[in-house]
């Protein structure tokens, strides 16, 4: 089963993975980010903190479904934490492609993903990055469209998403429906 988990920086997307990771036994975490300044080495410090010691930790900036592959014999969930620095590693990596051939490049890693979700639970983290201002340079706004582009083909393939808004899980897909007790349901469009 793949779980995409969408939201905007700080709002409870991690935590919210971590919830669900933490009901399925053994669970390996794909660490995408690389350690390149104080503040980046803060932030992973905050995540360590942060999650159980008994996690088995991959640390890889950009080989996805090959990490993903190699965690499925000792973990029952993997949780991938994140695809937005994830991407951003892959666009720096392959700077002088295209952003089409980028966003091949990360959809195929995805579809790749969604994949081996057949033998797993495999949960993504993304941030939500088309809700803010468009950025004011052409790279900021080709990472903007191709992470946008990245997170629809994973929605896609996704068996649930959830959007987080300030720390509230919202589930997106499939759609439920909330009702007050004694009110029917909605029913579903086709």
């Amino acid at each position: 089963m793949l779980t995409l988990i969408v939201g905007g920086t700080r709002s409870g997307k991690t935590r919210f993975a971590r919830s669900l990771c933490l009901r399925e036994g053994r669970v390996a975490l794909i660490a995408t980010a690389r350690i390149e300044d104080d503040e980046m080495r803060a932030r992973v410090e905050r995540h360590r903190r942060d999650r159980p010691a008994a996690w088995i930790i991959v640390e890889e900036p950009l080989a996805l479904s090959a990490s993903i592959r190699r965690a499925l014999p000792v973990a029952d969930a993997i949780l991938v934490d994140c695809l937005t620095v994830w991407l951003s590693n892959l666009c720096w990596q392959y700077r002088d492609l295209c952003a089409a051939e980028i966003e091949h490049a990360a959809c195929a890693e995805i579809r790749e993903t969604a994949a081996l979700s057949a033998d797993r639970k495999i949960f993504l983290v993304s941030n939500e990055v088309g809700n803010g201002i468009v950025p004011e340079s052409p790279v900021g706004r080709m990472f903007r469209d191709v992470h946008g582009l990245v997170n629809q083909s994973a929605a896609a393939l996704a068996d649930r998403v959830f959007l987080t808004v300030a720390g509230i899980p919202l589930q997106i897909k499939p759609q439920q429906y909330w009702t007050a007790p004694g009110h029917n349901q909605p029913k579903e469009e086709p």
